[in-house]
């Protein structure tokens, strides 16, 4: 079977604290952490990281912050958040990572509620914090990243570590894995956001569970991409790394990728599905407008696979080597998670030579419950579960599917000042409920089929799950995202609907190749054609019947999902249609 493959050796840790201790001593001079951008502290090596958590550490004590004081930290992926997070893991402080990219009053309230009692921010996060002591009156310290020196109340992160007598530097406490170590606050409007409480122990045996399943290497060079406050970028982007001796280089943007991975010479990204759902299109876009390309890439592919079942190692990598030469070259492992990836982009990234995995888990797990590995994947599943954990279906129907619950030392301590939530969301016996609705093959992979709040009953009585159908029609090149939801009255469900956002740039290039013109009406005649395209795919109780294009995006998280309780059922479209 292919799931009898042995896992990967490790070397044991029990903490964050104690990770970052034995890759000091085993890694010593070699590059941990890079900014691309210019910044106060913009490259450290593993011995040269610890000694400014150290400092770092010394300076907090020296402002009179107590051990089991809560910290926010907020700001651009950059190495001194790296810097705040792990002092506070080593000093035995409680971490509050923000979102950056929440409003004003989201940040101020998740720090409210975290009972933080400082913040370490950057330059982009300053006017949050300028005005805020009347709403902030627990904060103590503001520690300013980019400040030289103090300004008004704001400390500077530079000048508290340079007036650090590094000869009397505090060590750093012993202390309990098992208690809070991080809050992490979950993607929601004002009062709907709950605080993840995990600990050093839970995070801890994510990443050795992990690394027992990926092989990593010193080598590696990762490009980090997504919000790191965020525990999927955390853990697996700049956790992950330290732990196995990997580089970690910070992107300046989006937009500057391409050339970031230039000059990083990457060799794994981490991203959302949609990250790899553009990056392929563009090259597939790329390939269709160069016909001389056109021609030739799909023989290519087959001869990439026939080599591949010879036994040669990678050939699509060679076969395809100006592709790799764009994305810097070195590239040899995608990572998707935060959603369910396209199984079509994923085959299609590998087929063009680059390896492509999902994994799934949640911020309550620090958060991998199940990866796919190298040496055995499947595109349509979630993966399989790490060491450590135990994975369950509870209540499955006579489809095998039901609600996705696990077990293990990854799962959180619970939700911070809720313990009403706390309570609902673990089984009598102590299994944690994912809201997932999921189902396991035979080969002991989990296969996940939607959210449980999220599933309509169709007029049969049966299951449909939206994110099935939202897989399908943003295949399309003509839509870019898709909602769907059931459309009740009373508690009854009567019709399947979606609303679609189209993808302007294929609309053009379609228009302009039959010589039409872009009208209301004929956006309504591509996506309704779209549309039929995938009810002929699925059962009739599953066809969807209402069908609206939007004017705007879907409203998102930062990990690219859509805020589904936001989305009005009513919106502005551009058209609405029954069909």
């Amino acid at each position: 079977m292919t799931t009898q493959i042995p896992y990967y050796e490790t070397r044991p840790v029990v903490s964050v604290q104690d990770m970052l201790h034995q890759s000091a001593e085993q890694f010593g001079k070699r590059r941990a952490l890079t900014d691309i951008s210019k910044t106060p502290i913009s490259e450290v090596s593993f011995e040269e990281l610890l000694q400014k958590v150290r400092i770092f550490g010394t300076a907090l004590h020296k402002l009179g912050l107590k051990e089991r004081t809560h910290i926010a930290v907020i700001g651009e992926n950059r190495v001194q958040w790296g810097i705040a997070y792990l002092t506070a893991a080593c000093y035995n402080y409680v971490i509050v990572p923000v979102d950056r990219n929440l409003s004003k009053t989201e940040v101020l309230n998740i720090i409210h509620e975290s009972d933080a009692r400082a913040i370490v921010f950057s330059e982009n996060m300053s006017s949050h914090f300028e005005t805020a002591h009347s709403s902030l009156k627990k904060v103590k310290h503001y520690i300013h990243m980019d400040l030289e020196k103090r300004e008004g109340d704001f400390l500077s992160m530079t000048e508290l570590m340079d007036d650090v007598d590094t000869s009397k530097l505090r060590p750093e406490p012993s202390l309990d894995p098992e208690e809070l170590s991080v809050i992490v606050f979950t993607s929601g409007s004002l009062g709907r956001a709950k605080g993840v409480m995990l600990s050093q122990k839970n995070i801890a045996a994510n990443l050795t569970g992990m690394v027992k399943m990926i092989l990593l290497y010193p080598e590696d060079r990762f490009l980090s991409v997504l919000p790191i406050h965020h525990t999927y970028e955390c853990t697996c982007g700049f956790l992950c790394p330290l732990y196995k001796g990997s580089s970690v280089y910070y992107a300046r943007s989006l937009k500057t990728i391409p050339e970031d991975l230039q000059r990083s010479q990457a060799t794994i990204v981490l991203g959302v599905p949609l990250l790899f759902e553009k990056m392929y299109r563009n090259i597939r876009k790329g390939i269709r407008e160069k016909a001389v390309t056109r021609l030739l890439v799909p023989p290519l592919m087959g001869v990439g696979k026939a080599l591949k079942a010879f036994g040669a190692k990678n050939p699509q990598k060679k076969l395809f080597k100006t592709l790799h030469q764009k994305f810097g070259g070195h590239i040899r492992l995608f990572i998707a998670g935060g959603a369910a990836p396209d199984p079509q982009i994923a085959a299609g990234l590998r087929s063009l030579g680059f390896m492509f995995l999902q994994g799934y888990g949640l911020t309550e797990t620090a958060p991998i419950l199940t990866v796919n590995r190298i040496e055995a994947f499947k595109d349509e599943a979630a993966g399989l579960p790490l060491p450590g954990v135990t994975i369950k279906i509870m209540e499955p129907g006579s489809d095998g599917v039901g609600e996705v619950i696990a077990k293990g030392d990854n799962v959180m301590l619970g939700y911070y000042k809720n313990e009403q939530i706390t309570r609902e969301s673990f089984t009598e016996d102590g299994w944690y409920r994912t809201g997932d609705l999921g189902y396991i093959d035979d080969d002991g992979f989990l296969h996940i089929s939607g959210r449980k709040k999220n599933v309509i009953i169709a007029a049969n009585g049966k299951n449909v799950y939206p994110e099935e159908l939202e897989d399908i029609l943003n295949r399309s090149p003509f839509i870019q995202e898709s909602m769907v939801y059931g459309e009740s009255t009373n508690g009854y469900t009567e019709k399947i609907a979606v609303q679609v956002v189209v993808d302007g740039e294929a609309l053009i290039a379609r228009a302009e190749s039959k010589k039409k013109e872009i009208t209301d009406e004929w956006i309504r005649e591509v996506i309704r054609k779209e549309v039929d395209k995938a009810n002929k795919q699925v059962p009739s109780f599953k066809r969807i019947q209402n069908v609206i294009v939007r004017e705007n995006e879907f409203e998102k998280t930062t990990t690219k999902k859509i805020k589904r309780y936001t989305v009005s059922k009513d919106p502005t479209p551009v058209s609405a249609e029954e069909h």
